[in-house]
């Protein structure tokens, strides 16, 4: 059945997948929360690194994919994130000017609470982000045509989220007034 062999080998696989995981985990120590969003957008320093305080971002974030029922969206955080690592590499908050654009099932993460729980049975996990991002400036828009694809009204949204004629009406708009779009 089981020779010393293949007991060795399973031995070895435990020890590099322990190891890695370790070394994985002592990595992911070096993020933290903050400084300006305090339970979302983890970061870690970069050494010998930093950003003018001066620079001025003026960036929209586009997300179409959910996070899954009951789920962060963690393209959502992405914006918590941008805004915490430049505050903490001496950017000046109020020059970090963010936009998220959603579309696509993303919209089903921007329901309110009470719409969520209708239609999932269970509390919407990002809307305590969204509202984080908004204390932050960050403008939230959905696009209308997802919005109507998905049978959703703008009562049902989160309270602040703008509806726009299209995600692609957003980013134009957006881009007129110096937003780039970030890749990612």
């Amino acid at each position: 059945m089981f020779n010393v062999k293949n007991i060795n080998l399973a031995v070895c696989c435990f020890i590099t997948l322990f190891g890695f995981s370790l070394s994985v985990s002592a990595q992911m120590s070096a993020f933290n929360y903050g400084p300006v969003i305090s339970n979302f957008g983890k970061h870690a320093p970069v050494p010998n690194h930093s950003v003018s305080e001066e620079s001025e971002f003026k960036v929209a974030f586009d997300v179409a994919s959910t996070g899954g029922t009951a789920t962060l969206n963690r393209k959502f955080e992405s914006l918590a994130r941008f805004i915490n690592m430049h505050a903490a590499a001496g950017v000046k908050k109020e020059n970090i000017r963010l936009a998220l654009v959603v579309h696509g099932k993303a919209t089903l993460d921007l329901l309110n609470e009470a719409s969520y729980r209708a239609k999932y049975n269970a509390s919407n996990p990002n809307e305590p982000l969204i509202k984080a991002l908004q204390e932050n400036n960050v403008q939230v828009i959905v696009c209308g045509q997802s919005a109507a694809a998905n049978a959703v009204k703008s009562s049902q949204l989160i309270e602040g989220v703008e509806m726009q004629l299209s995600a692609m009406t957003a980013h134009a708009l957006l881009q007129q007034k110096g937003y780039t779009v970030n890749p990612f």
